[in-house]
């Protein structure tokens, strides 16, 4: 069988870690600092927090961000799909992803863009940096 690893505990040939994989995402992103974003999402981006609830619920959310589970992303946002959000209605939105940290949120805009959102990003250590520039916040943690 090709592609089987010849033991278990070796990776696939061709295969990548998630460390390469990271990066290639990274590499084609205008990654946004958290005050960027801010900027951006004042001057009429799409902020979307892809944490889940247990997270926004444990560590506090961003006002005015659009709430749109991992899970859901690519169906939410594809303007083929039919379920996507109104919102989604073309290619050319900047949408500014943000999780806990900034590591999915650079996956998720990198599948973004690979469905033809060309604009999409996200935001440089993701939620935690956010709350750590001191910009607004609501809930728990929240020193805004």
């Amino acid at each position: 069988m090709t592609g089987v690893p010849p033991h278990p505990a070796a990776p696939a040939a061709g295969s990548l870690g998630i460390d390469e994989i990271l990066a290639t995402a990274r590499a084609r992103l205008p990654r946004l600092s958290p005050p960027e974003a801010y900027r951006a999402q004042q001057d009429g981006g799409t902020l979307v927090d892809i944490r889940p609830a247990a997270q926004r619920t444990a560590h506090g959310e961003i006002p005015g961000a659009l709430v749109v589970e991992r899970n859901v992303l690519e169906w939410r946002f594809d303007p083929r799909s039919d379920a996507r959000l109104p919102i989604a209605d073309r290619y050319d939105r900047p949408v500014i992803i943000v999780c806990q940290e900034g590591y999915a949120s650079s996956l998720a805009a990198a599948c973004l863009q690979d469905l033809g959102l060309l604009r999409a990003t996200d935001v440089v250590g993701g939620f935690a940096a956010w709350r750590a520039a001191g910009l607004p916040t609501l809930g728990s943690g929240s020193p805004s």
